[in-house]
């Protein structure tokens, strides 16, 4: 009995995906749930799992092909005995035609031979999968020294298995992924429909900061999680949604749709680009729970296991570009919302406070925002309630 290997349902607006990697070849046997086949999306990556116990019968797509959701991938003989591979307990053959599941990349080969326990899944996979590769001799740049699934990708293409071969010896041609392709997509879309604006302020991070500092080494105490400034960022900007709806707001058509929740995108750098994981319900979580729940995010991203549910949807984004040094920047809004509060590096810089001049440490902030929706008044109002609630966190208890 043969079994077809589909591309199975990738999650909310996505509809086709790139075949990445084949794990086993025509003629192997495999198991029911073994990973068959790596799908890269314009989100996460997935795999797709065989459906019963047997042997690949053959792929009908190869590496690097753009399929759709349904597409066949390839077929499997349900029960045979392969000569490549130890066959499994086959399945009991059945009539119904089976379909392949597909599941977020997060587990990761338990025999891989990865010197550093505290690398992610994503990294111990991939180790597992390219034993040419010394782990232990590559120099992470995560926390603590971690392997990131871009350290590994580096070194890979230093052995010459990611780069595309040169078309010259002073330059490289290398295939976008489809990540990247969906990034300059969705942004120049952005750009040409919405008419975005930006407009600036600047907020004394003095009181915030002596704040942090003074309780920092209880608040990680009590809750396990070190306490950063996105967190004041993200209840400040919550506040301030709740006063401005417009910007909580999308346009569908001719209606604009104000949202009475608060689903905030914080941006953040994964191994492939830029990715914004949602934190749910920000106006019912506490300081900790936000803290605790943008470094759990952190994390996966730096692994590449975020999954498709951990960034569908969002009804505003943070972006923090002060992490890589920037000083200022107009962040481009991420469609369909209609706002975005960019945020830069802090600098002690002299300022005036009551007739006098001081050096205060100051952050450039930047809000862009769809001028379809949101009024020129709207949006200064808006960052001014952020400047006001982070200056003095003291405004967040009282809701002001």
């Amino acid at each position: 009995m043969a079994g077809e290997i589909t591309v199975p349902t990738l999650g909310e607006s996505v509809t086709e995906a790139t075949v990445a990697k084949w794990f086993k070849q025509p003629g192997d046997a495999v198991k029911a749930d073994e990973p068959l086949v790596e799908l890269e999306t314009d989100k996460v990556t997935v795999e797709v799992n065989s459906p019963a116990a047997g042997v690949l019968k053959e792929h009908t797509v190869k590496t690097g092909a753009s399929v759709e959701v349904g597409a066949l991938l390839g077929r499997i003989e349900v029960g045979a005995a392969g000569g490549k591979a130890a066959a499994a307990p086959t399945a009991p053959a059945k009539a119904e035609p089976v379909k392949a599941v597909a599941t977020p990349v997060v587990a990761a080969a338990q025999s891989a031979p990865v010197a550093a326990s505290n690398n992610g899944p994503a990294v111990v996979k991939m180790a597992a999968e390219n034993p040419q590769v010394n782990v232990a001799a590559i120099a992470g740049s995560g926390k603590d020294g971690r392997v990131t699934k871009g350290d590994m990708l580096t070194a890979l293409a230093g052995d010459g298995f990611a780069a595309s071969p040169a078309i010259g010896p002073r330059e490289e041609r290398v295939k976008m992924t489809k990540l990247r392709q969906t990034i300059a997509r969705r942004l120049k879309e952005s750009q040409n429909t919405a008419a975005i604006l930006t407009t600036f302020n600047e907020i004394d991070m003095s009181n915030v900061m002596a704040l942090r500092n003074e309780y920092k080494d209880e608040f990680e105490k009590k809750h396990g999680i070190k306490l950063g400034f996105m967190g004041f960022f993200v209840k400040a900007v919550v506040n301030a949604l709740k006063q401005i709806p417009a910007v909580n707001a999308e346009i569908a058509g001719d209606e604009i749709i104000y949202k009475n929740y608060y689903d905030i995108g914080v941006a953040v750098g994964g191994p492939n680009g830029l990715v914004v994981p949602v934190i749910r319900d920000c106006d019912k979580k506490s300081l900790a729970q936000i803290e605790r729940d943008i470094a759990m995010f952190a994390g996966k991203a730096r692994d590449g296991s975020l999954s498709m549910a951990d960034m569908t949807g969002g009804t505003f984004t943070v972006s923090n570009g002060g992490t890589y040094g920037s000083m200022m920047s107009t962040p481009i809004v991420n469609p369909p919302q209609s706002g975005i509060l960019g945020m830069h590096k802090t600098e002690e810089r002299p300022v005036v406070v009551k007739g006098e001049i001081v050096i205060r440490p100051m952050m450039y902030v930047a809000l862009s925002y769809d001028h379809r929706i949101i009024d020129g008044s709207e949006s200064v109002t808006f960052l001014v309630k952020v400047k006001q609630a982070v200056e003095d966190p003291r405004r967040l208890l009282l809701g002001l």
